[in-house]
């Protein structure tokens, strides 16, 4: 089949999610080990960027959010690894033949700073999308010691991903 045989439709999609933190708990942003004293507090391993990502790939589509996809009160998703959830849902929306385009993160904390960390992130999150590392892009924030997440209580994230959905031209 040739390329013009396809058309396109294209979508975006915005994803947040705060977690309180606490101490001796792990810190996983992005489907990286950050080493911190703090990590979140969260029925799954509580990754928020992963989470966001999720919840705007969901949005993008259509299928809901991440609460409906994977209840906190069940079981089954207790101390998950957040990139099998994220696989998960890359399985299903393939299943409809769309794609993620691009990926643009923030995460908010206050500390540790995550400069180092960020190309880890952007690999990682590549990898799980099945994406060029080009087309995803990880930015870190403080609050500048505002709110929750300034007082080092709280890790933020939000996610904007551009989806495009393949379908066949009709004649």
């Amino acid at each position: 089949m040739r390329t013009d045989d396809f058309k396109y439709i294209y979508r975006v999609g915005l994803g947040t999610d705060i977690h309180a933190l606490a101490k001796g708990n792990r810190l996983m942003l992005g489907g990286v080990f950050v080493e911190h004293h703090s990590g979140p507090i969260a029925h799954s391993d509580g990754d928020v960027i992963i989470h966001a990502v999720i919840d705007a790939i969901l949005g993008a589509t259509g299928m809901g959010d991440i609460g409906e996809v994977f209840p906190d009160d069940d079981p089954e998703f207790e101390d998950m690894d957040s990139g099998v959830m994220l696989s998960n849902v890359t399985r299903r929306i393939e299943e409809d033949r769309w794609e993620v385009v691009n990926l643009d993160v923030t995460v908010k904390v206050q500390a540790p700073r995550l400069k180092e960390y960020k190309p880890q992130m952007k690999r990682s999150l590549a990898s799980l999308l099945g994406m060029d590392f080009a087309a995803v892009n990880v930015k870190a924030k403080t609050n500048e010691g505002l709110d929750a997440v300034g007082h080092e209580e709280a890790v933020e994230a939000l996610a904007v991903v551009l989806l495009r959905q393949r379908q066949r031209r009709t004649l």
